[in-house]
């Protein structure tokens, strides 16, 4: 079973830290905050290549897709799935090869474990391990924990 890790891409970006930097990015690159950079080595340790970051205004970002400038874009938290193109997305999960995936792994809060199984479907298994984090504190401590000790986090699946 072909296995994905999503994760969240972040409001701190390369252009915020280096004004000077011109043009595109890799998607890889482009995001600096603590939290995305913990999921991205999360990500990477745990699934290899087989991870995207999810953006509410570029969609699904594979690393080396190209960002091409600072933006300030945001899902609502109150109603994530208000902001967003969903045909747009359902159609990247089709062009980028997402669809192939059956099993997998969410990093985010809430907003991300309710709009990736409406993107993607019902048809697939769901894990949210930072489901149930009080805050970013302890979703950032579970993954240090996961990186350190080599454990992957295990959750019990659920289907869209």
């Amino acid at each position: 079973m072909k296995r994905l890790c999503i994760i969240p891409c972040g409001a701190k970006k390369l252009w915020d830290r280096h004004p000077d930097t011109e043009g595109p990015v890799e998607a890889e690159r482009a995001y600096l905050g603590t939290f995305h950079q913990l999921c991205q080595s999360y990500a990477k340790t745990f699934f290899g290549d087989d991870w995207v970051i999810l953006s509410a205004k570029h969609g699904f970002l594979r690393p080396s897709d190209l960002v091409p400038e600072n933006y300030d874009v945001r899902f609502s938290t109150q109603r994530p799935l208000r902001n967003i193109d969903l045909n747009g997305f359902q159609r990247q999960v089709w062009e980028k090869g997402i669809d192939a995936y059956e099993d997998i792994t969410i990093l985010g809060g809430r907003k991300y474990a309710e709009i990736v199984p409406a993107i993607m479907g019902e048809t697939r298994i769901y894990h949210t391990p930072l489901q149930g984090c009080k805050g970013i504190g302890y979703m950032l401590q579970k993954i240090r924990g996961a990186l350190e000790s080599g454990q992957e986090l295990i959750t019990r699946p659920t289907e869209g």
